[in-house]
């Protein structure tokens, strides 16, 4: 049931993803463009230069909840490579309910104001020529908060399924084995031979 939940968070994950990768490509397109038009055409636009950071907003506002699906932020730490998959499992859970879900709820209750009030004074740009409608970017603040809690969920999933073994990553217990193994020889389970000493008797006789 955990495994089936984790991929399913993990597909949603993966459409905001897809998302994220179509927005970079219409910046890199959109820059691009504003770079051949300014250098080669001594021409510009202004809205299509807005373009550019109202494309970078989206890739950063929904670059978080893929990257935390993909593990991807950025650590400095000195303990946490050298642990174990069950105890890096156990720091990721706290850390998503302790540090990630309270700032998920602040910034995201706290912005849907602002984007409201944007809406109804139908805000835009103050430059001539700019982009109307900058709402939309302000509303894509709570809406990419909202994925990130969703993408937490199943952050925490996937590391509660490492911690219960379900992904059958959990470390081998070398030192277990050998205790083990050191008992049943003392225990006389398993019996030594010596081979080179069988040889030289099937030789003799």
């Amino acid at each position: 049931m955990l495994l089936k939940l984790e991929r399913g968070f993990d597909k949603f994950a993966n459409i905001i993803g897809t998302i994220t990768a179509f927005a970079i490509v219409l910046m890199i397109l959109n820059v691009s463009y504003d770079v051949v038009a300014r250098y080669f055409f001594r021409s510009g636009s202004i809205a299509m230069q807005e373009m550019e950071w109202h494309l970078f907003s989206v890739i950063i506002l929904l670059g978080i909840s893929y990257t935390l699906k993909e593990d991807g932020h950025v650590r400095v730490d000195l303990i946490y490579d050298r642990l174990s998959d069950r105890r890096k499992a156990l720091i990721n859970m706290v850390g998503a309910v302790a540090f990630i879900l309270p700032i998920t709820f602040l910034v995201g209750i706290s912005s849907i104001h602002n984007a409201y009030e944007a809406y109804l004074s139908n805000e835009m740009s103050g430059d001539p020529g700019g982009l109307p409608y900058r709402w939309v970017v302000k509303a894509l603040i709570p809406l990419s908060f909202l994925l990130l809690l969703i993408t937490t969920i199943g952050f925490f999933i996937k590391n509660l399924n490492i911690y219960k073994c379900l992904h059958g990553s959990c470390e081998y217990n070398l030192k277990g084995e050998i205790e083990n193994l050191k008992n049943e020889l003392n225990e006389h389970k398993h019996h030594v031979i010596d081979i080179d000493e069988t040889d030289n008797q099937g030789e003799q006789k």
